[in-house]
């Protein structure tokens, strides 16, 4: 007996065709599997079928074979990534209850995109909650290393924030330390987008409000001073951002102020800063002249970090 796989069209009453694929083809499985039942005596097939009827397993637990699963675009989306894209939330929810707990709601397309990552950057929080009450990981990260609130730090997206850090919560403290590929973690990244609210309840949830970028070390207020946003500055330090904190290369908030335009930030800043680390340091002022060396001219055309 031969075993034909099923289409699309077969999955429950979903109706794919009626979607924009996006022109997307499809990279088809083996369409036929040779199961081997005709090489089966008779006896041994009355009492294959008897083991059959005596399964008691859950049809949902069985659907995992089911050939839509292994569809997939040239840009390695699935069927669940398609309708979420495309925003058609009915066939998400009905994917969804089909897979319960099942790795394939962790699927990562050519990009590392899960289906959770997609709700978050098409801002449907209602199929993000439905994504992590059914097992979508939201540890997971896609090729720039952002975790789903990694990305709705960086939108701004409040509601899909809230879904996040009130739902699988047990996950929540080991997400707000990771960095993603720039070294940034979510805090840092709330920061620079100036998402003040975001902020605050990052540290509130907690976050380490002196975790350094992995970069040049420095930390949300030196970000702050760097972006010359004197509410930012004001938020961290009323959180308990370290004002004496320390760049890799030895650099105080306050010493990002040499130069800048914002006296006010300066000035609160100098009112905080530990007396001893109000001047330059003489290591620091030969490390400037040992950039500009002739020995090191021969670099400087490597980049880090895009500096």
């Amino acid at each position: 007996m031969d075993v034909h796989l099923a289409t699309m069209s077969n999955f429950v009453d979903c109706n794919f065709d009626e979607m924009d694929l996006k022109n997307r083809k499809m990279q088809h499985c083996e369409d036929r599997v040779d199961s081997g039942v005709d090489s089966l005596k008779e006896d041994e097939y009355r009492k294959l079928v008897e083991e059959m009827e005596n399964l008691t397993m859950p049809r949902e637990k069985l659907i995992y074979n089911e050939p839509w699963k292994q569809e997939v675009t040239e840009d390695g989306d699935t069927y669940l990534h398609l309708a979420i894209i495309h925003e058609a939330e009915g066939y998400v929810i009905q994917i969804i209850k089909q897979c319960q707990n099942d790795s394939f709601l962790n699927r990562q397309n050519n990009q590392r995109q899960t289906a959770l990552h997609l709700a978050v950057i098409t801002e449907q929080h209602q199929l993000v909650e439905q994504l992590l009450k059914a097992g979508c990981d939201p540890c997971l990260v896609d090729q720039s290393g952002n975790t789903a609130l990694h990305i709705a730090c960086k939108r701004g997206s409040l509601t899909c924030f809230s879904v996040l850090t009130q739902i699988q919560t047990q996950h929540l403290r080991s997400i707000l330390t990771f960095p993603n590929y720039s070294g940034y973690t979510c805090l840092h990244i709330a920061a620079i987008q100036n998402y003040l609210s975001m902020v605050e309840v990052l540290v509130q949830l907690g976050a380490d409000i002196n975790t350094k970028e992995q970069c040049s070390g420095r930390t949300s207020l030196h970000l702050a001073v760097d972006l010359q946003n004197l509410d930012l500055v004001q938020t961290l330090i009323a959180l308990g951002a370290d004002v004496n904190s320390l760049t890799y290369g030895g650099f105080t908030p306050y010493h990002l102020t040499f130069g800048r335009q914002n006296i006010e930030i300066q000035r609160q800043l100098f009112d905080r800063t530990a007396q001893e680390l109000i001047e330059m340091t003489d290591s620091e002022s030969e490390s400037d002249e040992e950039h500009s060396s002739e020995d090191d001219c021969m670099y400087d055309d490597i980049q880090f970090c895009g500096r």
